[in-house]
């Protein structure tokens, strides 16, 4: 079967091919907003799965059943707020200030679209959660920081892989799972369906 993963993340796909998978990008054209939901898990189980399913429809039957689709979105908390990607660089101050000093909560959906041999589709949808806890931050830290552009198409306004890990002071969880893909939920969910990684 071919795998395809649904997303348009250049960190997702780094992640799929360092664990030694063969797969096929297609990024998803969805309505996010369409999703409302209070439960971050739910959130981005039902975000991934709306990922997947714009792929999977988009294409042609016969490689529809064929295709598995793997989807996945990453949203952070703080609290009760839910934080997803900025909208602009003031957003990305904004959330960042909020962050100083504190820990949030990465949580990252998983979902997989797999033919079920009929025509028609199986569903399984996974989430993972990461406690990461900042530094403080000053407000030149802040600027500096949001003016390199990195944060802007990043949950929570930071990515953890990149220069932004020196102000990360401890994290409780999987790294992947914060980066955007958790590798273990993924292995576990695409072994079940015969699908295995190049070790």
């Amino acid at each position: 079967m071919e795998l395809i993963l649904a997303s348009g993340s250049e960190r997702r796909r780094a992640i799929m091919s360092s664990c030694g998978y063969d797969f096929t990008v297609i990024k998803p054209d969805a309505d996010e907003s369409s999703i409302v939901e209070t439960d971050p898990a739910r959130l981005v189980e039902r975000l991934s799965l709306l990922k997947a399913s714009a792929v999977r429809d988009a294409l042609p039957p016969e490689r529809r059943e064929s295709a598995v689709v793997l989807g996945s979105d990453t949203v952070v908390t703080l609290g009760e707020k839910i934080l997803g990607k900025p909208r602009d660089a003031k957003d990305a101050v904004r959330m960042l200030r909020m962050e100083s000093g504190n820990t949030n909560v990465v949580v990252t959906g998983v979902a997989l679209l797999v033919p079920d041999g009929r025509g028609g589709v199986t569903e399984y949808a996974a989430s993972d959660r990461t406690a990461v806890r900042f530094a403080g931050l000053d407000d030149d830290e802040i600027e500096t920081y949001v003016s390199s552009g990195d944060p802007l198409d990043k949950a929570g306004a930071y990515g953890i892989q990149g220069p932004f890990s020196v102000f990360i002071e401890r994290v409780e969880g999987s790294f992947s799972t914060v980066v955007g893909l958790p590798v273990h939920l993924v292995y576990r969910m695409l072994k079940a369906v015969g699908i295995t990684p190049h070790f």
